[in-house]
């Protein structure tokens, strides 16, 4: 803890903090709600190794001779893909809790519905009813859909500006975390019970037990959001918050700063909005530029992440193994145990390193450049080569040793997007949209449903590729850099013309405090949209 906290205090830009800031109060909202990226990691890993676990295929019919090839791939896919479903709806719920009930409440409420599903899916176990099991998927799904909304809102409104990405880069970290121990999980049961025992699917699934309880236990020990205090009206509460967030007291000179910050930013939102009710904050949200200009960000992330191909890979992973030539159950659970292996590894560094380091933007575009590489790699081997899955298919020694580059770009492609769209995923949300709008923002972006590509011809892989690749191209020029703004000095990038928002926005504006710096990168550009909107800056003071 020592180290980490001189690390980052000693990187420019940091050195205006109170060493405080850095304080187990606030390491434990952050591990608290940064253990709710693992609950989706957890059911994708789980969901993905189950369906190939013996005792689970046969109970639930997945390879019924009975069926066609279609009928099964369409059983599979209604099983896999109803917590995905119920994630959309949980998303779109949880704009709705989490601004009414507040953050710390919300957690208790998703843990509830989470349980419920949970309990249905695995009560399936008695009967062998495929109808439980998809029912009971999709409750869980509307609970964990909202642990995608209330922990990124809560971990960057609780976080300093300069150390923002860490925070909600532990969320999705965790996301890997949960994977990790769902695939070693899979792997160990496979190998130590029986094939003929339900233990074999079940035990693996009481994980999500084991976490609901964890999660739950923490939220009576955190500390409500004060920006959501504000929000509603209770600023003396928020004031104490804040303080024992930043283990400060209330009168020092940077929690009197940020609160003013934080109420400051709402007024000038309720000024805007002239009202609180949902349809002015729904006509907020989509007439004003700069908020169509989130909104875009924000749902065009979810749709080129999900379409690069990495929950398919996740949730599929024994699958893509199986076609690349890894033979055996066993050996393709513990293939994909090793890929979240990476992918969790990936993401610590990319944390600590990266994210508030190099940067957002810099993250992404090498983390999708790999990533798109590596998926280029699979797509021609599988063309080239064809499935080894396939009854007659045998590889020769040069085609092994392509397979062996197969399973490693598929480990790359875990590195690239831990390093790019993983984390970017949750924090453009939670960082870019104002206090009013924030946990719509977030709801609306999470709600943005999954594309799960079947996995049986080479095409998929290049579709995956070129998507990465149109990604590349659409971060370079959209995505603005934000590290180590204020929630409050972001809105400032937003009000610039759209097209230099991703390109030039953040070199044009720097802080809201600081408006002889704008001064200064007006006069010397002579620029006539810096100097109109170092105006507009310093008009909001």
């Amino acid at each position: 803890m020592f180290f980490l906290k001189k690390l980052l205090l000693s990187r420019h830009g940091n050195e205006h903090l109170p060493q405080e800031v850095l304080n187990f109060r606030l390491v434990y909202g952050i591990v608290v709600y940064g253990f709710m990226g693992a609950v989706r990691g957890l059911d994708e890993g789980l969901i993905g190794t189950t369906t190939t676990l013996p005792s689970f295929s046969r109970q639930f019919k997945l390879e019924d001779p009975s069926l066609d090839a279609d009928a099964q791939a369409n059983r599979l896919s209604n099983i896999t893909s109803m917590v995905q479903l119920g994630s959309i709806a949980g998303s779109l719920v949880a704009f709705f809790l989490t601004d009414r009930i507040g953050r710390v409440w919300a957690v208790r409420e998703l843990v509830v519905i989470w349980m419920i599903g949970i309990a249905i899916y695995l009560a399936a176990a008695a009967n062998g009813s495929l109808g439980m099991v998809i029912a009971g998927r999709f409750i869980a799904g509307i609970g964990i859909g909202q642990t995608t909304v209330v922990g990124p809102t809560y971990l960057a409104e609780i976080a300093p500006g300069a150390f923002r990405g860490l925070a909600v880069s532990v969320f999705a970290g965790m996301v890997y975390f949960g994977t990790m121990l769902a695939y070693f999980a899979a792997w160990g049961s496979s190998l130590h019970i029986s094939d003929d025992s339900q233990l074999q699917w079940i035990l693996p699934n009481l994980l999500h037990v084991y976490f609901a309880a964890l999660i739950a236990l923490g939220s009576f020990w955190s500390i409500e959001s004060p920006r959501w205090l504000v929000k509603v009206g209770k600023v003396q509460k928020a004031g104490q918050n804040l303080a024992k967030i930043r283990d400060l007291s209330e009168d020092h000179e940077f929690v009197t700063a940020e609160m003013k910050d934080i109420s400051d930013q709402l007024e000038r939102e309720a000024e805007a909005t002239k009202s609180t009710g949902f349809l002015a904050r729904l006509k907020e949200f989509v007439v004003p530029a700069p908020n169509r200009y989130r909104l875009m960000l924000s749902v065009m992330t979810q749709l080129l992440s999900q379409w690069s191909g990495a929950s398919s890979i996740t949730i599929y992973a024994p699958r893509y193994f199986a076609m690349i030539g890894t033979s055996g159950t066993e050996g393709r659970l513990l293939a994909t145990a090793v890929l979240g292996a990476v992918k969790l590894s990936t993401a610590i560094i990319c944390a600590i390193f990266l994210i508030d380091w190099i940067g957002r933007k810099r993250s992404m575009l090498g983390g999708i450049t790999i990533q798109s590489i590596a998926l280029l790699y699979v797509a021609l081997f599988l063309q080239i080569s064809g499935s080894a899955d396939k009854a007659g298919v045998s590889q020769s020694p040069s085609t092994k040793r392509a397979a062996t580059g197969a399973v490693a770009m598929i480990y790359l492609s875990g590195v690239g997007w831990a390093a790019g769209w993983n984390t970017m995923q949750y924090l453009m949300s939670a960082e870019t949209y104002p206090l009013q709008l924030r946990a719509l923002g977030s709801s609306v972006a999470m709600a943005v449903p999954e594309m799960l590509i079947g996995l049986t011809n080479p095409g998929t892989m290049f579709f995956f590729a070129a998507v990465s690749a149109i990604g590349l191209l659409w971060v370079w020029f959209f995505v603005p850099e934000l590290k180590g703004m204020s929630l409050e000095s972001v809105d400032a990038v937003f009000e610039l013309p759209w097209y230099v928002i991703g390109r030039r926005g953040p070199q044009l504006v720097h802080d809201l405090e600081d408006h002889e710096t704008i001064e200064r990168i007006a006069e010397a550009k002579g620029d006539a949209v810096t100097i109109e909107h170092s105006e507009k800056v310093k008009g909001t003071h």
